[in-house]
């Protein structure tokens, strides 16, 4: 019987290609996103070309009331998740002072909250089958302090380090919990950040598909996290060693517009 792969954020960018990635590889795949279209188009082009199935749910995963909604609508269908990935998150460009409140306390629903819920869903059920694999999006902002993006680089901290933490508790079980940090990749990330113009995504981006083929190795065997690309995991690793002013310093002129 073919697995189920739970995959959030999946009309587009990381998601998207995770949903190629899994459904090429012989899983069936759970796509949620708030663009029904897309979800649409990503049904019709998976099962085609992959001969799998594809349940697709347009969902606005910051409203809490509808990521209960979601795992229901699991349970009554009797779909069980095998493979959760929470990818669905997004970041916002700016000094905290001008921002809008709003959009980061969406931010942290999305990034955050929505992220603990699901696993909390999922994992219980994974527990009791022995059997599944979580991968939790992050970024290599997890690191470190982001000026200038003080929110989504504290969100991604949350992801990482919750991650781990869930990882060691269930050492002892067939469950395992991976964090994926990618650095700056080509997805509509920068534009839905309006980061067109910073230093960072102006300096060079990663292939989305490199990123998730990292990705997928690296749930595949059971790594904690994982860190596409050489120069993201020299900084991951490099700013351990470095003041915490100096490091916030340098990601400020890092982040700044050109």
């Amino acid at each position: 019987m073919k697995k189920n792969v739970l995959i959030t954020g999946a009309s587009s960018g990381i998601g998207f290609e995770f949903a190629a990635r899994f459904a090429k590889e012989g899983y069936n795949i759970i796509a949620v996103a708030r663009n029904k279209e897309k979800l649409d188009e990503l049904k019709r082009r998976l099962e085609k070309t992959y001969g799998i199935a594809v349940w697709i749910y347009a969902k606005d995963l910051s409203n809490q009331n509808e990521v209960h909604d979601l795992y229901e609508t699991l349970r009554n269908e009797q779909l069980d998740v095998h493979i959760l990935v929470n990818n669905a998150g997004f970041g916002l460009y700016g000094e905290f002072i001008e921002t809008e409140l709003q959009e980061e306390l969406n931010m942290i629903d999305l990034n955050i909250k929505t992220l603990t819920h699901l696993t909390k869903c999922v994992v219980v059920d994974m527990v009791k089958r022995n059997e599944g694999k979580i991968l939790n999006v992050a970024s290599t902002a997890a690191f470190q302090p982001g000026p200038l993006m003080a929110v989504y680089y504290a969100t991604k901290a949350y992801v990482l380090s919750f991650s781990e933490a869930l990882s060691n508790e269930l050492r002892h079980t067939n469950v395992t919990v991976s964090a994926l940090c990618p650095g700056p990749t080509a997805t509509g990330f920068a534009d839905r950040a309006n980061l067109q113009q910073s230093k960072l995504f102006k300096s060079g981006v990663m292939d989305v598909k490199q990123v998730v083929k990292s990705g997928y190795k690296g749930i595949m065997n059971n790594k904690t996290v994982i860190i596409p690309g050489m120069a993201n995991k020299l900084l991951a690793f490099s700013v351990r060693f470095m003041p915490r002013k100096f490091v916030t310093n340098i990601v400020r002129k890092v982040q700044d517009r050109v």
